[in-house]
């Protein structure tokens, strides 16, 4: 069985396959088809190299990467796995690398910025997982609470300890089966991301014999991670907020033998060196990586006045815990995501899970180290003993009873972080799943939607105590107090509130007790988000406003006071006239996004940063309802949709749901889905022969066109293939192998619309043959076989040979085309010959006596063209 595609009406992929590894293949394949240029910007910033075409803007970033070490982490975390999830892996990116050689590179993103998809390693999905999640526990933050603590005392950390612009939630419910209609659990919630366009999750059915899945992918990760739903378990996690990546200041110097750092037992030698960095528009950048005995130094060096590296467990450890994502696919109990998720290392997550068996689970996961206590809160000295990592702490882990709710706030997860959300979109989700006792997926709707603001609580209560206003001041006081508090998009009231509110942070973050804090410091752009006063002010407004006791001189009602006064008089429009969507794009578009309903402390929780924008950078990344009686009554959305391909009719289909806040049906239902019929797949190649037809090369599928290729490979006539007795998995294997080189590929040829051809291509420094003769540079390998069984037609063979040289030397870069027929091979040497190629020496490899043959570019009398 090759693996089949299937589509539901929203152009969700449902995949179908033989096992699991021709499933990781195909999801592979369709994730390049789909989201080709998401993907590939994703494999860049593994690499370091998207300012290469995006420009100087990007340069930050691939600094970071770079620094970090992003790509040879994922490499030595690959190199560490077990041999089943390496192969799983490497099929998904065998898969990937066929899906991307379809893709048109005249169009689109490709297009506007002359790039071409290259090519996947295996280890490049963990890169992607990483590039990802390197932010997630916001190690960023320790260097603002080192400001802060410098500056305002002790109390700084309390008073800044909430979720930061910076840092990603989630909400997450679990309902058991004594509150909902059937009786099975329902499981809940929304992601809490930077929108980007395409998504951050793909909708997605992975379905094999041993397993079948829907869920939600991230695009270049193989399996489904973080929500799904296998028909007898469902999971969902949210971000726990644990700190588990450690910040050291590093004292480094430049000795006789290179770069040195100094730790608690002297001063050490360190490896160092430089890379260049290629920027669009402008000149190449070069940047210095260093790492020490703690890790990567992203801040800084030997030659800079300060120095600070940075500690993370996957690259302490070698372990992405990349083997937990197929046993998640392969889970039928809550007992199973359980043991599963032992393994997790990152991002820190809260999971719930629950089975049709009426098992459930509530838990911390992910690898959180025992240290010294300062450092969760700040840059810690390197040279000071007392700071290494001296284990692991115990995952906690709560008894659930009816209901369970995960909002990023403090509780399950507090004894491993510093910074929590408040606990406002927590309280407000318990309090409306109080309110009845028979749940519906359908019903689910109400409590992702809901756009009561419980924080406006503290500024309002400041407003009324407010005495000697001006008229305005007092009419829009009075207005406000009569607010029902709902961040409603069409709400004028709630445009009011969130321009006072902007004036307010405004006006602190001019207060003298923060003057210290409002210059920023001379750090990477890439952490200025963590850095700036008043993005941090905002969303510590309401501690800052009730916790009088700290910053005891903060003239807070002088501020609240001042904003009301400013603000009043004004007209207010609609709170969504102002708060519309801004979804982060590698190329940014003219697009005119929608207003939105919610706050970042609603349940519907869409930021904003108050006294900066009331633009929406964040928000739910998806919404899902899984259903434990009958997965076909779950539910879900994105905010876009399932493609993205510029003008695809799924690249926006789902943004008016996800608005509107509805959500789309999860079909499994096999009948109800349309069928894929034959690869999908872009020719690279493609050329109209008069009298004879039109001949396209396409990229070969390892799984779809094993059996084609199989049955040509073993017929006589083939018997200098080398291939005549090789089984069906033999054919694949091989192909998919070569699928998986960035040196050698495959492609099938089409004679108008039937398989006629079998097509390889090769660099031959990287093949066996070229241990054989002296390689120069431009050599092209080729290897050409015709279909056994094709019809004979007069010119046949001829008319293929010039059709696959011109598509050989399309590339400027392929001075001279190499074929090393069997010296038995007559026929072939013949064929060459008469296609204009010299014969070169006969050589010895070890599968055959071969014939050199050669054809230059200039012996072809007219530049071939597609």
């Amino acid at each position: 069985m090759s693996a089949e595609v299937y589509r539901d009406t929203w152009g969700v992929p449902h995949l179908r396959a033989a096992d699991a590894r021709e499933l990781a293949y195909a999801q592979g394949r369709v994730t390049a088809v789909d989201r080709a240029w998401q993907i590939e910007v994703e494999r860049h910033r593994v690499q370091g190299t998207t300012a290469a075409f995006l420009g100087p803007d990007a340069l930050g970033w691939d600094r970071f990467a770079r620094q970090t070490r992003l790509a040879d982490t994922a490499r030595r975390c690959f190199e560490a796995l077990d041999a089943e999830t390496a192969e799983w892996v490497t099929e998904y990116v065998a898969g990937v690398n066929a899906g991307l050689a379809e893709v048109s590179v005249h169009e689109g993103q490709f297009a506007a910025v002359g790039l071409a998809p290259g090519r996947w390693e295996p280890w490049t999905p963990l890169g992607v997982w990483l590039s990802t999640h390197i932010l997630f526990a916001g190690f960023p933050a320790k260097l603002w609470r080192e400001r802060a603590l410098a500056l305002l005392g002790p109390d700084a950390v309390d008073l800044f300890a909430t979720d930061g612009p910076g840092t990603s939630g989630s909400n997450g419910w679990l309902v058991t089966g004594e509150h909902t209609a059937t009786g099975a659990a329902l499981i809940a919630g929304d992601p809490h991301r930077f929108i980007e366009d395409p998504g951050v999750y793909q909708q997605i059915r992975l379905a094999c014999p041993e397993f079948d899945v829907v869920g939600l992918a991230v695009p270049g990760v193989p399996g489904i991670a973080h929500f799904g739903h296998t028909g007898s378990v469902a999971w969902a996690i949210t971000n726990a907020m644990a700190d588990y990546q450690d910040l050291y200041r590093e004292r480094l110097r430049r000795g006789d033998t290179g770069v040195e750092a100094l730790g608690p037992d002297g001063w050490r030698p360190v490896p160092a060196h430089t890379e260049t960095i290629e920027v669009a528009g402008a000149a190449p950048a070069t940047v210095e990586v260093i790492e020490t005995e703690r890790g990567p130094v992203i801040i800084g060096g030997p030659d800079a006045s300060d120095a600070i590296s940075l500690r993370h467990p996957p690259r302490a450890t070698a372990d992405l815990g990349f083997a937990v994502l197929p046993a998640l696919l392969r889970a039928k109990t809550s007992d199973d995501i359980d043991r599963a998720v032992d393994a997790w290392v990152e991002p820190v997550n809260v999971v719930q899970a629950a089975d049709t068996e009426g098992g459930v689970l509530h838990r911390v996961a992910g690898r959180v180290p025992l240290r010294h206590g300062d450092n969760r809160v700040r840059v810690v000295p390197a040279w000071e003993p007392g700071h290494e990592w001296t284990g692991w702490a115990e995952m906690p882990r709560a008894e659930v009873s009816g209901t369970a709710v995960m909002a990023n706030q403090r509780g399950l997860a507090e004894p491993l972080g510093v910074e929590f959300a408040p606990p406002y979109r927590a309280d407000r989700i318990r309090q409306l799943l109080s309110t009845q006792t028979a749940w519906t997926p359908a019903g689910m709707a109400r409590i992702h939607t809901d756009t009561h603001l419980q924080s406006a609580a503290p500024l309002l209560s400041l407003l009324c105590s407010l005495t000697g206003l001006s008229p305005a001041a007092e009419g829009l006081r009075n207005r406000l107090m009569a607010w029902d508090r709902r961040m409603e998009a069409d709400s004028s009231d709630a445009m009011a509130y969130a321009t006072v509110r902007a004036a307010v942070v405004r006006n602190l973050a001019a207060a003298p007790a923060f003057s210290d804090l409002t210059e920023l410091p001379p750090l990477p752009d890439l952490f200025l988000p963590w850095l700036a006063l008043t993005p941090r002010i905002a969303f510590a407004l309401e501690t800052i406003l009730t916790a009088e006791w700290m910053l005891p001189d903060l003239d807070r009602v002088g501020a609240v006071r001042s904003a009301l006064e400013e603000v009043a008089g004004q007209e207010f429009a609609a709170w969504g006239e102002a708060h519309r969507l801004a979804p982060w794009q590698a190329l940014p578009t003219t697009e005119e996004w929608p207003g939105l309903a919610g706050d970042h402390d609603c349940v519907l929780s869409t930021s904003s940063v108050p006294g900066v924008t009331h633009l929406s950078a964040r928000g739910p990344a998806a919404r899902y309802v899984w259903d434990l009686a009958n997965r076909d009554n779950s539910l879900w959305v994105v905010p876009l949709g399932a493609s993205g391909v510029p003008g695809s009719p799924h690249q926006r289909d789902q943004l008016p749901l996800w608005r509107a806040g509805e959500l789309a049906p999860v079909v499994t239902d096999w009948n109800e889905l349309r069928r894929e019929v034959g690869a999908v797949r872009a020719s690279v190649y493609e050329q109209k022969v008069e009298g004879f037809g039109t001949v396209r090369v396409l990229p070969l599928d390892p799984a779809g066109d094993a059996e084609v290729v199989h049955g040509w490979v073993t017929e006589e006539r083939a018997e200098f293939w080398g291939m005549r007795d090789a089984s069906l998995d033999d054919v694949r294997a091989t192909y998919e192998y070569v699928a998986s080189l960035a040196t050698h590929h495959a492609f099938l040829v089409h004679l108008d619309d039937e398989p006629v051809g079998l097509f390889q291509t090769y660099d031959p420094a990287a093949d066996p043959v070229g241990e054989c003769y002296e390689v120069r540079p431009g050599d092209w390998g080729v290897h050409i076989l015709v279909a056994p069984s094709s019809s004979p037609r007069a010119g046949f063979t001829g008319v293929l040979m010039s059709v696959l040289t011109a598509y050989a030397f399309q590339d400027p870069a392929h001075l001279r085309l190499v074929v090393e027929p069997d010296v038995r091979n007559e026929k072939s040497i013949a064929r060459m010959v008469r296609s204009g190629f010299v014969l070169g020496p006969e050589v010895t490899k070890p599968e055959k006596r071969a014939r050199l043959a050669f054809l230059d570019r200039s012996s072809i009398p007219t530049p071939p063209l597609p």
